[in-house]
């Protein structure tokens, strides 16, 4: 995964292969969109422009199809991402106290990575387990009837 802002040749070459393995169609975008974010971890905009002129779209339809998605993204992620649910059940026991501690242990907010691109921290609004909240996630990790408390100690375990 591609790290810095420099968009190099390199990034450029592997877009090309993909496009060309998912067919250089404006019917293909969201599956080349998806692989190109799979591969350099996010979209930013001359990727989102380098996309449409490839599958000869209007920029602006691509960077429609990005923003309305929410599982692309336009910048850099962490190595992990933090989820933290604020559904009804979550909130009301205490969700938005453990999304506080989790801003405040990441050093960022919603939406955003820390300066170390460890983490990335996001809000879902319902994970499927209201019984068991406030619920968050880590990656793929499920973590139930969280305390603020416990917050520091689930981080820890992730590089």
């Amino acid at each position: 995964m591609a790290t810095t802002e420099c968009l190099c040749a390199e990034i450029y070459s592997k877009i090309d292969e993909i496009v060309k393995t998912k067919g250089a169609e404006p019917s293909s975008l969201i599956e080349v969109l998806h692989a190109v974010q799979q591969e350099i971890g996010y979209l930013p905009v001359p990727v989102q422009q380098y996309v449409a002129d490839a599958l000869g779209l209007p920029p602006g339809t691509v960077e429609s199809v990005v923003s309305f998605y929410s599982f692309f993204t336009t910048q850099p992620r962490g190595r992990h991402t933090v989820k933290v649910c604020q559904g009804t059940a979550c909130y009301v026991r205490g969700g938005k106290r453990v999304l506080e501690v989790v801003q405040k242990q990441c050093g960022c907010g919603v939406g955003e990575t820390s300066a170390d691109q460890r983490f990335s921290v996001e809000v879902v609004r319902c994970i499927g387990a209201c019984g068991l909240a406030p619920v968050m996630t880590v990656d793929e990790d499920i973590y139930d009837r969280v305390k603020t408390t416990r917050v520091t100690e689930i981080l820890e375990k992730y590089e």
